[in-house]
């Protein structure tokens, strides 16, 4: 795939920047006024108001909450999607910002309010510039956070109705140094699944254990039997984790429960290896179950697939970046993420790439002390431009809009 000339990345700058106090008010406004999955209904107005004031043609309610606009220009063949997500997190605020979250349990836990507003910032200088050939569908998603919310967008028809040739998307990362951008070619992050378990004995007096089938020893022993599947029966090349999260049952000292349950959550970046732990969780849970006396159900949940960036679509995200900030901006030693995104969805049904820039030294992601920083946005709003001219640009033909395979894990 080979681009023009890049583009005068001083004049986009100069562009973003001086607009960009109005975007750091606009994402202060939504750090402060969040919304849940699917509730998203003051955010996704603003965005769809913002987007069509500067004549992009929109459609709200995609997947529930969600707004596509798409912007046309030239005579371009070419199609490129970028996502951003619109949902925050139920935990209380602990930033004492003047912005803070005014919604009790609400709060922009992972930036969201930021990835938003780097599209938007982008957004309008593509509309107002309109140096690009071709077609810019810019997604604006609910219920990343748990509730599938790509996944909702597509069955609503996202790349039936709104095609695209490739689709990207971004987060921003804590720990990396403020503006450093990311990329991983192939697996980035984590499927996630739920494992519930229930262990069923006979409850009796804590006194008489002899009288009773005692839930509490079986699970014990089982907390630490699924400690064995990453050890032992995952091959040690590959990553895998299961983490006992919760583990809930009795009511008082002398008591012997009827039941214990558990709940165990499972990251893996390899379908094959990601079966092979689900098989020994239910075949360790039952036989565990079954040597104390006591039987165990199983339920389990499957979460979002793992995220995989297609070599060819991260490539050239990466040569964006390179040509228009420089090698010194690229994080080299970025590593594999064990957290998971839902984005893994529309990256199995297109060609793309989830890249990362830095956010400095800030509180991690989910912390009640997190923020986004404000520093950030005029250049990953930058990057968003820069992606779309050179991708419309690049002298390759347009892909049909069958789903792709991607690279596998």
């Amino acid at each position: 795939m080979t681009v023009r000339p890049a583009p005068p990345s001083a004049a986009i700058a100069e562009a973003i920047l001086d607009s960009i106090n109005e975007f750091v008010a606009l994402r202060r406004k939504l750090h402060s006024e969040p919304e849940l999955a699917y509730q998203e209904k003051k955010t996704s107005a603003l965005v769809a108001e913002r987007l069509q004031s500067w004549g992009y043609e929109v459609v709200r309610n995609v997947g529930g909450t969600g707004v596509v606009g798409t912007l046309r220009n030239g005579n371009g063949e070419k199609s490129i999607g970028i996502r951003a997500d619109m949902d925050a997190l139920p935990i209380v605020e602990a930033t004492g910002l003047p912005y803070a979250s005014t919604r009790p349990g609400v709060m922009h836990a992972c930036g969201h309010d930021g990835h938003t507003s780097i599209l938007l910032a982008a957004a309008r200088h593509l509309a107002e510039t309109r140096d690009f050939s071709g077609t810019v569908r810019l997604i604006f998603q609910p219920a990343e956070e748990g509730g599938a919310g790509a996944k909702a967008m597509i069955a609503d028809g996202l790349f039936d109705r709104f095609p695209v040739d490739a689709v990207f998307g971004l987060h921003n990362w804590p720990g990396v140094p403020a503006g450093q951008f990311a990329f991983l070619s192939g697996p980035a992050m984590a499927s996630v699944d739920l494992a519930i378990i229930k262990i069923i004995g006979k409850g009796g007096h804590g006194a008489r254990p002899s009288h009773a089938v005692d839930p509490i020893v079986a699970a014990a022993s089982l907390v630490m039997a699924l400690q064995t599947i990453v050890s032992r029966n995952v091959d040690p090349l590959e990553t895998a984790v299961v983490t006992v999260g919760t583990i809930h049952g009795g009511i008082a000292a002398n008591v012997i429960p009827d039941s214990v349950e558990l709940k165990v959550t499972v990251r893996t970046f390899n379908e094959a290896v990601r079966e092979q732990i689900r098989t020994r969780i239910i075949a360790l849970a039952e036989t565990h179950a079954q040597s104390y006396g006591a039987t165990a159900e199983v339920a389990y949940p499957r979460g979002y697939p793992a995220l995989i960036n297609h070599a060819e679509e991260t490539a050239f995200a990466r040569q964006v970046a390179l040509r228009h900030f420089g090698a010194e901006r690229i994080q080299s030693d970025f590593r594999l993420i064990t957290a998971s995104e839902d984005f893994a969805f529309m990256l199995e049904a297109r060609p793309g790439s989830y890249l990362f820039v830095g956010n400095g030294d800030s509180a991690d992601l989910h912390s009640p002390s997190y923020d986004f920083n404000d520093d950030i946005l005029p250049d990953a709003a930058r990057y968003w431009v820069a992606l779309v001219q050179d991708y419309l640009a690049a002298n390759e033909a347009p892909r049909t809009n069958e789903p792709a395979t991607g690279p596998t894990p």
